[in-house]
């Protein structure tokens, strides 16, 4: 390391963010633009080079954190790129995306467990206690730098083998697992029901997390290797499995865990309960200048404008409608989380070091619904913890209008005297997702494949099913996960597939198919 002690003389500082009342007038990143770079080598220079870097077993990637830590820190970004970039493909998606459990297992988190401040929304950067290094700030200053400077390209095979893959799903998991097979010579096609490639790095994650650019040079770094995207076609409707059967010498099914979880309480079925992910994908449609001919496939009851707006969850998912529904004007908006508020420390015996513990956190979308006063109702930002949802009551013409809650103890049990009405024109059910959509005839049952008693799509530790050929990577065999597991899953079932092709295989596995993340 360069400094070996830059993490007692530097404390930790974040991006900044963007004043609250400037971002939330537009959608691009909430975070200052270049706000990394006058930092960034300082906080890179905090690295201990620990001699067992915990962050490695934190992250599924086994990202070389120590190794580019140090190459940032003596301005050597080239050599920092191709660290990376040896273990990560997409880093930009997971800079931005991931909740950096490799942070909590950084060694300097031991003895500072506590939560850290939010980034500044103005003003100079505040200096944070000695904290953890903050690894995912310096990972996308990496990605970001290595594209602003031409050091990412596209790198087709030298040779192709002759075998053909089917790649079905275009999120992250598909991405990685097309890009790795490309790379080792297969040809790959990457099969998307969406008229765009990305999966839910499109639709699903707001561009204020996720500028859609990102996505897209990364799409035309794919297709200039060789990967070929079909669009607009489902497997199992638009084309039938056993026909994609035929047509490859294997398919890599990366379809993701989309099956929502369901609210079963009384009024359910009004007129403006909707699920997040239907809410979602029609804000990313709208606001990132769609056709109208695919404005008009939702209908305006979807909007927030000006609406009374009530979020059921208390995930990530629920955060991102948080954020999304405040730039749209609502008249306001809650979200509800059926959990008691996490405190602000790490509790040692439930969830000790290095462990991901689960802790009271401001996200962008909170920062802004409490600086804004979204909620006036909430506990805090714009959250109500320990909040179960009875019913919801409507109007005459069958519209939502009302949300009734109570209070729960932490085994989920009401407590009495405590229930409360939320006025609601806009009710978002992010409650979480089974596992793959199972359509009557579609794909898992056009190609008899086994569903787990979670809904996950069964697998081996080869990531194969029980049709020989027929792999399965990403959300749709693990359940819904981090961006970081499914890059992981796709580059682990891309070796998987490409020793079953070839006999071996030289492409990196950095998990197992049955691996998870570190718990007690």
């Amino acid at each position: 390391m360069a400094d070996p002690k830059g993490f007692l003389s530097t404390p930790r500082q974040e991006a900044p963010r963007r004043p609250v009342g400037e971002r939330v007038r537009d959608w691009d990143e909430v975070y200052v633009p270049g706000g990394l770079l006058p930092i960034v080598e300082a906080q890179a220079d905090r690295c201990m080079d620990c001699g067992i870097p915990f962050c490695h077993e934190a992250c599924p990637l086994g990202n070389l954190i120590p190794e580019w830590n140090d190459l940032v820190s003596r301005d050597d970004w080239r050599a920092a790129s191709e660290r990376l970039h040896a273990t990560n493909n997409f880093p930009e998606f997971t800079g931005r995306l991931c909740p950096a459990p490799c942070e909590a297992g950084c060694v300097l988190a031991i003895n500072h467990p506590t939560r850290l401040p939010p980034p500044p929304s103005t003003g100079p950067l505040r200096a944070a206690p000695p904290a953890p290094v903050t690894i995912k700030n310096v990972e996308v200053a990496i990605a970001d730098r290595a594209w602003d400077e031409g050091l990412v390209s596209a790198q087709p095979p030298e040779r192709h083998s002759g075998r053909t893959i089917a790649v079905v799903g275009s999120g992250p998991a598909g991405l990685a697992a097309a890009q790795q097979l490309t790379r080792a010579g297969h040809t790959v096609a990457v099969y998307e029901r969406d008229d765009r490639p990305g999966g839910l790095l499109r639709y699903g994650i707001p561009a204020f997390k996720l500028e859609k650019r990102q996505l897209d040079r990364r799409l035309d770094q794919l297709a200039k290797e060789g990967v070929r995207f079909r669009t607009s076609t489902e497997i199992g409707r638009d084309l039938g499995a056993a026909d994609l059967r035929s047509r490859y010498d294997a398919v890599v099914i990366a379809a993701g865990a989309t099956a929502w979880r369901e609210l079963d309480v009384p009024g359910r079925e009004l007129t403006g309960v909707e699920q997040a992910m239907e809410y979602l994908p029609w804000a990313n449609r709208k606001y990132e200048n769609e056709t109208r001919a695919a404005q008009e496939e939702q209908p305006d009851p979807l909007s927030a404008t000006g609406k009374h707006v009530v979020i059921v969850g208390g995930g990530d998912t629920g955060a991102d409608c948080l954020g999304t529904a405040v730039r749209e004007r609502a008249a306001s908006v809650t979200q509800l989380d059926i959990y008691d508020r996490p405190g602000e420390a790490r509790d040692e015996d439930v969830e000790p070091w290095p462990t991901y513990p689960k802790l009271y956190r401001l996200s962008a979308a909170h920062e802004e619904a409490g600086e804004l006063r979204t909620a006036p109702a909430a506990d805090a930002d714009a959250r109500l913890f320990a909040a179960s949802t009875l019913r919801f009551t409507g109007d005459a013409a069958g519209h939502v209008r009302e949300l009734h809650l109570v209070e729960v103890d932490a085994g989920r049990r009401p407590l009495p005297g405590t229930g409360r009405t939320l006025p609601a024109d806009l009710v978002l059910l992010a409650l979480g997702f089974h596992g793959p959509e199972r359509r009557a005839g579609g794909l898992i049952d056009q190609l008899g494949l086994d569903v787990d008693e979670r809904g996950r799509l069964a697998r081996d530790a080869a990531f194969s099913t029980g049709v020989p050929g027929v792999f399965v990577a990403g959300d749709a065999g693990r359940g819904a996960s981090l961006v970081v597991w499914a890059i992981a899953e796709g580059r682990a079932a891309a070796a998987a597939v490409d020793r079953w092709l070839t006999g071996r295989t030289r492409l990196p596995e950095p998990i197992g198919a049955h691996d998870r993340p570190m718990t007690v």
